[in-house]
């Protein structure tokens, strides 16, 4: 799918469709292309919006997990958006939770998948022979029940990534602040109905992490998806998208 990607102030996103607000919020490897099927899917039921982080182009010593969800909150404003829904995949669904604990008066509900916020087994830890491209494809695998969808268009981004010191530094850093950023004593107090959509085959956050989620959140329903991985909206897109769609449509 080609996207027209608009730049604007510091903002570069992508936007289409009408009515109420969904943000896409992608992980710490995560692009435009992993939200395809949700956006051929909804676009015409709902407005979506999906950020671009800026995970490698602040300072190192401002690369946090704070200022990522600082970048989001003031994309909202500058988007005068009212009241939104947040879909979070990995690291975006736990940035989807620190907005929604700051600002609950502008969230709808939360839908997450593969997040982190409560445990994982940081990616930013795992690539010690990064100048072996097959090693590098090896672990890209890895987050996926299914090795083919780990594309070589993928493989080849995150080669990249952790062989050029400048994004390679930045993706430990905001690795590391993930996790010591752990939202268990703060979970509860999310108010908003919130969707678990896990893999459970999910080897990045395990399927017991999404149970956890959902014994911690005060309005929350699970669904385990079978022969899925930490990406459930591009491996189960089918399954992922109906049930996001009678979740939304149920607390629209």
């Amino acid at each position: 799918m080609a996207y027209e990607v608009k730049h604007e102030e510091r903002y570069r996103y992508f936007e289409e469709g009408e009515g109420t607000p969904v943000i896409l919020l992608h992980g710490l490897f995560g692009s435009l292309s992993n939200f395809d099927t949700i956006i051929d899917y909804f676009k015409g039921k709902y407005k979506l919006l999906v950020p671009l982080l800026p995970l490698y182009t602040l300072e190192v010593d401002q690369t946090n997990i704070q200022n990522m969800v600082d970048y989001v909150s003031t994309f909202i404003d500058y988007k005068g958006l009212d009241k939104v829904h947040l879909v979070g995949n990995s690291l975006g669904g736990h940035i989807a939770q620190i907005y929604t604990l700051a600002k609950p008066e502008k969230v709808l509900t939360i839908t997450l998948t593969g997040s982190s916020g409560l445990f994982e087994n940081s990616l930013g830890d795992t690539y010690p022979r990064k100048s072996d491209y097959e090693f590098v494809r090896g672990k890209t695998e890895e987050a996926f029940y299914d090795p083919s969808h780990a594309t070589k268009e993928q493989v080849d981004e995150v080669y990249d990534v952790v062989n050029n010191r400048h994004t390679a530094i930045r993706m430990v850093v905001l690795a590391k602040s993930a996790v010591r950023h752990n939202l268990r004593d703060e979970i509860p107090n999310i108010q908003q109905p919130v969707c678990l959509i896990w893999g459970a085959d999910d080897r990045i956050t395990p399927p017991f992490v999404a149970e956890e989620f959902n014994k911690l959140l005060t309005n929350s329903e699970v669904h385990i998806l079978p022969k899925c991985g930490h990406a459930p909206m591009m491996e189960q897109p089918k399954l992922f998208n109906e049930i996001l769609e009678r979740f939304l449509e149920k607390n629209n």
